[in-house]
């Protein structure tokens, strides 16, 4: 459990870190990230900039609470992380539900619709936080370094993977209305 524990740790350090860098790195990241909060149509205007800045807190805490904590903070930054992605899929599910689609800004930059696949993303990734609070308190701290080193770049690897989902299923997509037609990007 305790190499499970670890993966599952670094994947969620590395999702959350990647996103509340994105949402405030860099000039106007983070009115990017208020303006697609005020798009999803379900806070006042007045509401969304104190709330973006909650969640960027929020989410730079997870990532820390998970990296510098010990076993009980680590718990603590599992359930943190879970609780904000549920919160998010709930939110994009309500705005999908009304026919509204902003650009996902989850990770900065993107201009990715939201839809489903952030719903189940989020969903997967909150029982995956949900299963790290569980195996927090079954680790022991005797390891084989190769294996810790195998759980924790496995980890790092899948939250990079979930990080640049967007980007990844966009080389995929079709270059435009027929052959030979070329991709516009703005």
């Amino acid at each position: 459990m305790h190499y499970l524990e670890l993966g599952i740790r670094s994947l969620i350090a590395v999702v959350f870190l990647a996103s509340s860098v994105g949402k405030t790195a860099g000039r106007g990241a983070f009115g990017a990230f208020v303006a697609s909060l005020r798009g999803l149509e379900l806070l006042s205007a007045k509401a969304c900039r104190p709330v973006a800045l909650l969640v960027v807190v929020a989410e730079y805490a997870v990532w820390l609470l998970l990296l510098l904590g010990s076993t009980t903070v680590a718990a603590t930054g599992f359930l943190v992380a879970a609780g904000l992605l549920v919160m998010f899929a709930t939110a994009i599910a309500l705005t999908a539900r009304r026919g509204i689609r902003p650009p996902c800004r989850c990770f900065g930059a993107s201009t990715t619709p939201l839809g489903a696949r952030h719903i189940v993303r989020n969903v997967v990734l909150a029982a995956v936080a949900c299963l790290g609070a569980v195996t927090v308190p079954a680790t022991n701290t005797s390891s084989d370094p190769g294996a810790l080193v195998v759980a924790i770049l496995a980890g790092l690897l899948l939250g990079a993977v979930v990080a640049l989902f967007d980007d990844i299923l966009e080389l995929f997509e079709p270059l435009g209305d027929g052959p030979g037609a070329a991709r516009r990007r703005p």
